[in-house]
């Protein structure tokens, strides 16, 4: 092994030991000293406005040939100073940033990240049958709605189930405070809570309603006695029991009613069930003067309304029924309407036909 070998075998190992504060200095020195020495050799074509360039394509013996020394001193700092350290440099630099970025990349597939998410929907719980679906349809509700991020966290022993589409968190515990801060609970607009046991879903809707009382928090049970408990205690929270039952009872009365409900929350295919709130700046009205209208100029069908203080909505309501400005508004679409004009409702005659 020639001397010039070991050298650089020896710098480079040191320089694999420097702190990245350490490495940016030993850069800044290693420019610095090759300014100056090349200025005392005369090279004053590689000391201007195309020092950097010349020394990133020297150092990395990449060499166009376009710049080179022109004085003997020079080719010797190039040859035995430059060329050498730069190279070392160059390998370690390279190499250090693709191994940060490999390790983000690695550390947000392992769900290890701190993320930085305001108003995402957060979805809390893993079941290898259902979640994938559940994260499907809340991409497909968040696309057309606001454009939502949506964050899974999990503590099961799993990647990144949609890597590229979803933010991810592996927590060890759902009511630690570190670990959830990293899925920016506080700052959810949105929690969906669905873990494999009723006892864990309760424990985390109370931490989740303690640490953002303000968010629509979703918390599914296999036993609706635990959610009427919980909903003793945090009265905004939704408790979503099973339906298999009353679905297969409906069935069997009614031919095809499962999958009409299948469509009705698909957001797939066909059309869905949206919902809307009735803006507070608007004045009272009826029912009569938006259903008809609604059909028309949108195409949608109104299914109900939820006022405010109400513990259940009123499906199929009454022509008569004044709607309130808050009250929340069931309809059905090919779509989500955006921007909905609610003047031209108020307006628009109930005997027009769609145009």
């Amino acid at each position: 092994m020639n001397l010039f070998t070991r050298i650089r075998i020896e710098l480079y190992r040191h320089l694999k030991e420097l702190s990245w504060q350490g490495l940016l200095l030993f850069l800044g020195a290693y420019l610095a000293v090759s300014w100056l020495l090349l200025w005392s050799a005369g090279e004053s074509d590689l000391i201007g406005q195309d020092f950097f360039y010349w020394m990133v394509v020297t150092a990395s013996t990449v060499g166009y040939g376009d710049l080179s020394p022109s004085t003997q001193t020079g080719r010797w700092l190039t040859t035995l100073f430059i060329i050498p350290v730069g190279l070392s440099l160059f390998a370690v630099t390279v190499g250090r940033v693709a191994a940060f970025s490999a390790q983000q990349w690695r550390k947000g597939i392992m769900g290890l990240k701190q993320l930085q998410l305001n108003e995402h929907i957060l979805v809390i719980g893993w079941n290898g049958k259902r979640t994938p679906q559940l994260l499907k349809l809340l991409m497909l509700e968040a696309s057309q709605h606001r454009g939502r991020d949506l964050c899974l966290c999990v503590t099961d022993e799993i990647e990144n189930p949609m890597p590229g589409q979803i933010s991810f968190v592996r927590a060890s515990a759902y009511n630690d405070d570190q670990e959830m801060d990293r899925a920016c609970i506080a700052n959810a607009s949105s929690i969906v809570i669905d873990t494999p046991q009723d006892d864990q879903t309760l424990t985390c809707a109370l931490y989740a309603w303690q640490r953002n009382p303000n968010a629509q928090i979703i918390a599914y049970f296999r036993d609706e006695s635990i959610g009427e408990l919980l909903k003793h205690h945090c009265p905004s929270v939704e408790c979503t029991p099973s339906v298999s039952v009353e679905m297969m009872a409906k069935a069997t009365m009614d031919p095809g009613s499962t999958r009409l409900h299948q469509q009705l929350l698909n957001a797939d295919d066909g059309m869905t069930q949206y919902s809307v709130t009735y803006p507070e700046s608007e004045p009272v009205m009826t029912i009569e003067q938006l259903y008809t209208p609604l059909k028309q100029l949108y195409k949608a069908t109104l299914l109900g309304v939820h006022h405010s203080g109400a513990d259940y909505p009123q499906l199929n309501p009454d022509l008569t029924t004044k709607l309130h400005p808050g009250t929340r508004i069931y309809y059905m679409a090919e779509r989500r309407i955006q921007d909905i004009d609610w003047a031209r409702l108020r307006q628009h005659p109930a005997e027009s036909v769609v145009e």
